[in-house]
Formats: C-alpha cells, sequence, structure tokens
C-alpha cells in the first residue's frame, strides 16, 4: 500500500467545535471518510470562527483533540489516511 498518514494542524489557538452546533452530529468521526475541502471541525478564537477542512480525500484513522477542549496553534487535530 502506498497510502499517506496526513497531520492535519490547528491553524491558530482556541476552542475546537467538533459539531455544527450543541444537538448535532459532529462533522467527522475515526474511521469515517472525507473528502478533500470537507469541513473536519470549526475553531473558535476572540467569537470568530474558523472552518477547518481536509486537505486530502481519505480516512479519518485518528482524532486527537475533543469536543470544546483548548487547541495551540500547529497542534495536531487528527490524522486522515488518504
Amino acid at each position: 500500500m502506498s497510502e499517506n498518514l496526513i497531520s492535519v494542524m490547528s491553524p491558530l489557538s482556541g476552542v475546537l467545535y467538533r459539531k455544527p452546533a450543541p444537538d448535532q452530529p459532529p462533522f467527522v468521526e475515526e474511521g469515517g471518510q472525507v473528502k478533500k475541502g470537507a469541513t473536519l471541525c470549526l475553531l473558535e478564537t476572540m467569537k470568530v470562527f474558523t472552518k477547518v477542512k481536509s486537505p486530502v480525500d481519505g480516512t479519518v484513522t485518528e482524532i486527537s483533540i475533543g469536543d470544546e477542549e483548548t487547541v495551540g496553534k500547529n497542534q495536531v487535530i487528527m490524522k486522515i489516511q488518504s
């Protein structure tokens, strides 16, 4: 197999949200398929929300940060097998 494991990094520091709203399911789950450009999670910094998008088509193999946890800039959020 010549597949690559891609680490999705946080573009900034803030609070990570895995769901679009508290009463909705997460954008992605471990083992789920994603398409390049799909929203993986949201980051909130100073009341501004930023979408973190998938850089590749692939399968989410690991989610490193929980919902509503603080994340630092360049911290690994999740890994995608492409």
